[in-house]
């Protein structure tokens, strides 16, 4: 039976429902690629580890799959303006925004930090979107989007905090779980908390543990935690371009409450490490903050941070984007540092 979506309106809940996900994969369903789950070669690491290549998915990232379910449950309801959509992001969220609109046939005015990679610029003109170059942060190139969404009677999206988006990123974990039905633990990377909310819902659904990796310098989520609600935080990662939001959302808090849910934190060292890695071991080019989930399981085993795996544990690790500038992988290894 067909599970009937809430009410567009109510976009400022605080909880997600594994019932939205459900809805989101039905509406969904046939407008994106399943994700390709693949495992890790046996090492000598006491657990099972394996890699949930959604850097494959339509634009270089999960992103496409909250995209489509933002703007279809739109065109189901009859709410999508002549204006368009709009959004702000770092830049995975308004390639996936411009994607989906370029789908349904409608405009797509994209805000970015002057700061984001010139590799997701050129590819947002790519898929015919107007782009707007605004501040050094998300939170500026968030605050024009808003002051443009009023103005123009644009449909206004939104990079994570939105059911719709997080509900569409949950779709993920549905899958993953299909190709590993005795999965232990899924490990994400998180910014605002789109990917991880939904996901989250999804798997405590299943019995699946969710750890939530951040880099130390942005960790909206972890400092939410802490101080029981959404505080704003600094943002300095060499994955800040993905993971740079200064606030996690309420939806991402409410899932962090949750039974089965662990937060950690690394290094960016260890997050240049593990992206590193892929590309030496694997031929796999990720963004940082692909990386970032990854770095949570390499971290030195002196160090306080990221997440130490049980014996004979089942793992997935999102490797949740690859829109980024190859070229610093093929440079010698002595050479790659991060950069802010």
């Amino acid at each position: 039976m067909t599970v009937r979506p809430r009410p567009l309106q109510e976009h400022l809940v605080h909880t997600l429902a594994y019932a939205d996900v459900k809805t989101a994969a039905e509406r969904i369903d046939g407008h994106i690629r399943p994700v390709t789950v693949t495992a890790a070669d046996p090492g000598d690491e006491p657990y099972e580890l394996y890699l949930a290549l959604e850097l494959m998915q339509h634009t270089g990232s999960f992103k496409a799959r909250g995209a489509q379910n933002f703007l279809l449950a739109h065109r189901e309801e009859g709410t999508l303006p002549t204006a368009g959509v709009t959004i702000a992001s770092g830049g995975n969220a308004g390639l996936a925004c411009a994607w989906a609109a370029r789908r349904q046939g409608v405009r797509a005015t994209v805000f970015l930090p002057v700061t984001a990679p010139q590799v997701k610029i050129d590819k947002l003109r790519g898929y015919d979107a107007d782009v707007r170059l605004v501040g050094t942060e998300y939170a500026e190139a968030l605050a024009a989007c808003e002051a443009f969404a009023a103005d123009t009677g644009a449909l206004a999206s939104h990079a994570y905090d939105h059911p719709l988006i997080a509900a569409g990123a949950g779709t993920l974990l549905d899958e993953i779980q299909q190709r590993i039905p005795d999965l232990d633990t899924v490990v994400v990377a998180v910014g605002g908390g789109g990917l991880f909310a939904g996901v989250a819902t999804a798997a405590r659904h299943h019995g699946i543990r969710t750890v939530a990796v951040e880099p130390e310098n942005c960790r909206a989520l972890d400092a939410a935690v802490r101080a029981g609600g959404p505080v704003d935080v600094t943002v300095d990662s060499v994955a800040a371009d993905a993971l740079g939001a200064r606030r996690a959302t309420s939806l991402a808090v409410s899932a962090a409450r949750q039974e089965g849910v662990h937060s950690v934190l690394v290094a960016d060292t260890d997050i240049v490490r593990a992206r590193r890695a892929l590309w030496d071991d694997r031929r796999l080019a990720v963004e940082h903050a692909a990386a970032t989930a990854l770095a949570a399981l390499t971290t030195p085993a002196e160090a306080r941070t990221g997440y130490r795996p049980a014996p004979g544990e089942k793992i997935c690790v999102v490797l949740c984007g690859a829109n980024t500038d190859p070229t610093d992988l093929t440079r010698p290894r002595a050479t790659t540092r991060p950069s802010h």
